[in-house]
C-alpha cells in the first residue's frame, strides 16, 4: 500500500479515538470497518459502492452473504466481518444484561429477546428456557425460515425445554419488515405449544414478537395469563388487543 492510503488509514484510526464514531459519516464508518478485512487497498470507493447498493449503513450490515459477495471487491473476509457486526452488537447487549438475566415481566423479556434478533433478515424462533427464579438457562434457536414463514413443532419445543431442565419457557420470534402483531398462525401455534408443554408440567409464560424496534407480548396482550391459555381468547383468527403493561408474567404466584 502506498504512503497516501496508509496515512489516510492512520488518520481515520486516530480520529476515531479522538472523536468516536459520532462525528463519522456512514461512508467513513464503513470505510474504517472495511480496513480490517481488506488491508492492502483503498476501501473508500468500495464503501461508497456498498452504500449505493444497499442504501444505508444498516442496509449494508443487514445484507445477506450472497448479496454482499455479488459486490465487486467484497470477499469472504469482508462479507463475514460486515455480517458479524449486528450480531456482535446483540451479544454486547446480552453481556450488559448479564450471563443469566431474570425475565420477570414483559419489559425485561422484550429487552432480552431483541438481542437475539440483531441483524436477522429471515424469520427465526427462539425458545428461552428459565429456571425457577425466572433466570435464563439458555436461548435455543428452534427454526430459521423465510421472510414470512417459519415452521414450529410442539414436540421440538418440549424436547428442548426438557433438555434444559426448564421450569418455564418463553417463545420469541421476529417479523422482519412487518408488524409485531401476531398472525392467526402465530396464535394457533402458541395454542398448540402451550398445550404440549402443559402435558409435561412446563409453563409457557409469554410469546413475544419482535419487528424492528417494536414488540408485542402475548402476556401483555391478554392472550396468555399466568402461564396458561386465556380462556376463549387464544384462538386462530381471534382479535388481538394492543400490548398493555402487566406487573409480571405470572410465575411469582407459584413460588413457595
Amino acid at each position: 500500500m502506498d504512503g497516501i492510503h496508509a496515512g489516510h488509514r492512520q488518520r481515520l484510526k486516530e480520529r476515531f479515538w479522538r472523536e468516536s464514531l459520532a462525528s463519522f459519516t456512514e461512508r467513513e464508518t464503513l470505510e474504517l470497518l472495511l480496513m480490517y478485512a481488506i488491508p492492502q487497498k483503498d476501501v473508500s470507493p468500495l464503501a461508497a459502492q456498498l452504500l449505493a447498493r444497499f442504501g444505508s449503513l444498516s442496509g449494508v450490515l443487514e445484507a445477506d452473504r450472497s448479496a454482499l459477495l455479488s459486490v465487486d471487491g467484497v470477499g469472504e473476509n469482508a462479507a463475514t466481518l460486515l455480517a458479524l457486526m449486528p450480531q456482535l452488537m446483540g451479544r454486547y447487549e446480552q453481556s450488559r444484561l448479564g450471563e443469566r438475566p431474570a425475565l420477570t415481566d414483559p419489559a425485561s423479556t422484550v429487552r432480552y429477546a431483541k438481542t437475539l434478533f440483531a441483524g436477522a433478515q429471515e424469520e427465526r424462533v427462539f425458545l428461552i428456557c428459565l429456571d425457577l427464579s425466572g433466570r435464563v438457562l439458555r436461548a435455543a434457536l428452534l427454526r430459521r425460515g423465510t421472510l414470512d414463514e417459519v415452521a414450529l413443532y410442539p414436540r421440538e419445543v418440549v424436547e428442548q425445554a426438557l433438555q434444559a431442565h426448564a421450569h418455564a419457557v418463553i417463545l420469541a420470534h421476529n417479523h422482519p419488515g412487518g408488524t409485531p402483531y401476531p398472525s392467526s398462525a402465530d396464535v394457533e401455534t402458541t395454542h398448540r405449544v402451550v398445550d404440549a408443554l402443559g402435558i409435561v408440567g412446563i409453563r409457557a409464560l409469554d410469546h413475544v414478537i419482535i419487528s424492528g424496534g417494536a414488540a408485542y407480548s402475548m402476556a401483555s396482550g391478554g392472550l396468555i395469563e399466568n402461564g396458561r391459555l386465556s380462556s376463549g381468547t387464544l384462538r386462530a383468527g381471534s382479535a388481538v388487543s394492543a400490548a398493555r403493561p402487566v406487573p409480571g408474567l405470572g410465575w411469582e404466584a407459584d413460588r413457595p
